[in-house]
């Protein structure tokens, strides 16, 4: 997976193209609604730039997919704290959250695989208590 230089507009707008992806379904509702929210101008991307950071992300994934079923399969812990890693400036995490969850809510209907990249954002960025395991 390649890295993106620390609050880009590439490594926020990753994070969003993650959740679209996350259920194995793209659907037309959910790049509605984020581009309903003008996620390029709100992260900074030029014009259609979110599609390549998309098809980008794709192709990382396809890279390390082998021997999974779904192009996410390979999204790790470690992969996803990598990706969190990069988005460390509060206004951006923010702006993320939200696109994020206009992805995951706009076929009303939160996949699984929606909430764990959710709880994984809230938790790297400290947005929410994480309770400690006994």
């Amino acid at each position: 997976m390649r890295s993106y230089p620390t609050n880009s507009p590439d490594a926020a707008s990753r994070i969003v193209a993650l959740m679209l992806i996350s259920d194995g379904h793209v659907s037309r509702l959910e790049m509605d609604a984020v581009h309903g929210q003008d996620i390029e101008r709100e992260l900074g991307l030029a014009q259609g730039d979110f599609a390549r950071v998309l098809q980008t992300l794709c192709e990382d994934l396809l890279m390390s997919a082998h021997g999974h079923r779904l192009l996410t399969g390979s999204v790790d812990e470690a992969t996803l704290a990598a990706m969190m890693a990069e988005v460390t400036d509060p206004e951006l995490q923010h702006k993320v959250l939200h696109l994020a969850d206009t992805a995951a809510t706009a076929d009303r209907h939160v996949a699984a695989s929606e909430a764990w990249i959710m709880a994984s954002a809230l938790k790297h960025w400290h947005l929410v208590e994480v309770p400690a395991q006994h």
